[in-house]
């Protein structure tokens, strides 16, 4: 991200992966990521350098010691937790808002199909975008 682009860190964490999302403070998606749990303190620091305005985190799984880790790398970044009820229900919808099908799957109903990635990137993607619809 850009530095002078205000932006937001969003994190779904689980116990084997978490799900990572950068998004400007429109609500636009700039990117998402799924990164296995025990490699996460390492990519923090170069996430932090780009310097995002919050980290908002779910309460799940695993949202203690992720939050331990986030606090770690932060360095005054403000840690926010929301409630992460239905998020991944929520990243399938946002998923396929975000990848239209295309050609015949068109056709097929959207809860018939299965998007072709991991949908934890997503759903740290509504975590923010819950956080900016309650700020």
């Amino acid at each position: 991200m850009p530095k002078n682009k205000l932006w937001y860190l969003g994190v779904d964490p689980g116990s084997a992966k978490t799900g990572v999302a950068w998004l400007e403070d429109d609500g636009t998606i700039t990117k998402t990521a799924v990164i296995a749990t025990e490699k996460l303190a390492a990519a923090l620091p170069q996430i932090f350098s780009e310097g995002p305005a919050a980290v908002i985190i779910g309460n799940g799984t695993n949202s203690a010691n992720v939050k331990t880790m986030l606090a770690a790398a932060a360095s005054g970044t403000d840690i926010v937790t929301v409630e992460e009820s239905y998020s991944t229900e929520d990243a399938r919808q946002l998923y396929w808002q975000e990848n239209p099908p295309l050609g015949w799957r068109k056709l097929v109903p959207l809860g018939l199909q299965v998007p072709p990635v991991n949908l934890d990137g997503y759903a740290a993607a509504v975590l923010v975008r819950r956080y900016l619809k309650q700020k």
